[in-house]
């Protein structure tokens, strides 16, 4: 028996299901109820601890005939609404044709519209599968790293795979993104020896050596740029010190900086750059980094070609190949087989009243069967 399913009808029973990050439960159920009946195998599992977890992931397959498995990948948790919303973040609203709730774009409006997308393609076509985490906006520590280690326990392996982060800018379809910069934030811990002001000789201000490292890091040109990346850089987010008094010299100064690169670079080497030039300053200056991901990029070739192709068929518009942006999950997947982002429009994402164009879920369907059907000719 054959199913179809209203990508606007799916999106707006996903919206209603809160699911701020980490999210478990009932968004979960919303989504695995619309998959058993076209005919995938559902695998749901719950890993980790607080704070970073507990997160629910789902692994959802059906085998097909032909010889191509096809991947999507996707998150079902959001960033809290805020407040002040026109309407209540979570139940869902159409209004002048658009949808407006928490996660409409970023990213449930892309997995309800793969999942019509799929219900819309035969069976015997080839293998699909969805990679679906519950925890892809917070830390990710339980997210698709553990559901990667899922799919090799169980011999899941894609040839190619489509994230739907909401990568087009002014219409649908006009940006397909084929690469991220890496991430690490990187925090320095200079000591001293607090004393009062006005006698500096029985103190150590960790000011002044924080000031001078600070420096040292900002005077770093790191690249130039590629010739699908844009130039490296190092931006400072906070220094601290914490001193409520005026007249006493601090034990210790603080700051933290986040560097996004690109393929030219490695997170570690970055961290290992970053501490010596500290060290070069103050020795005992403490150094301690986190690599968000690295760099990656997944050159133009079959993958790209045909996603712009149905993209185009669709639209009538051939999309930017591009890598900028922030981090998504595709720095974790990019080491199973190549990946390329697309999905919605993302001038709402994370704001108040996100919304998606109903017009535009139908559309992204489409875009999305089109790749399939590319996929396994």
């Amino acid at each position: 028996m054959s199913h179809s399913i209203d990508p606007v009808a799916l999106t707006h029973s996903l919206i209603a299901a809160p699911s701020i990050s980490p999210a478990t439960g009932n968004v979960f159920d919303v989504l695995e109820a619309a998959l058993i009946p076209l005919g995938f195998t559902v695998e749901r599992f719950i890993d980790g601890i607080e704070p970073d977890g507990p997160v629910e992931n789902l692994l959802a397959v059906r085998e097909g005939k032909g010889p191509v498995h096809f991947g999507f990948a996707g998150h079902l948790d959001v960033v809290p609404p805020g407040v002040g919303w026109t309407s209540d973040a979570f139940a869902p609203e159409i209004r002048s044709d658009l949808l407006y709730g928490r996660g409409a774009v970023d990213m449930k409006g892309a997995i309800a519209s793969f999942v019509a997308a799929a219900a819309a393609t035969p069976t015997e076509a080839g293998t699909i599968s969805l990679i679906i985490t519950g925890d892809e906006e917070g830390p990710a520590t339980f997210g698709t790293r553990a559901l990667m280690e899922h799919m090799e326990g169980r011999g899941v392996r894609p040839d190619m795979i489509v994230v739907g982060e909401p990568t087009s800018v002014n219409r649908l379809g006009d940006m397909v993104k084929i690469g991220r910069r890496g991430s690490v934030n990187i925090w320095i811990d200079v000591p001293g020896t607090q004393g009062h002001v006005a006698y500096p000789h029985l103190a150590d201000n960790p000011i002044p050596k924080l000031v001078k490292i600070l420096a040292a890091i900002d005077a770093v040109s790191l690249d130039a740029g590629t010739d699908w990346f844009q130039p490296s850089n190092i931006e400072f987010t906070d220094i601290e010190v914490g001193n409520g008094a005026t007249n006493v010299i601090p034990a210790s100064a603080r700051a933290r900086l986040s560097i996004r690169f690109n393929d030219q670079h490695r997170g570690a080497d970055l961290v290992a750059m970053v501490e010596r030039l500290a060290h070069d300053v103050e020795p005992r200056a403490k150094v301690l980094g986190k690599i968000s991901g690295e760099a990656f990029l997944t050159p133009p070739g079959e993958l790209s070609g045909l996603v712009a192709e149905a993209i185009h068929a669709e639209t009538d518009l051939t999309p930017e190949m591009s890598t900028t942006g922030g981090t998504s999950d595709a720095r974790f997947l990019h080491i199973l087989c190549p990946v390329v982002e697309f999905g919605l429009t993302n001038a709402t994402m994370h704001k108040l009243d996100e919304a998606v164009a109903v017009d535009d879920l139908h559309k992204l369907a489409a875009i999305y069967r089109g790749i399939l059907m590319r996929a396994f000719l």
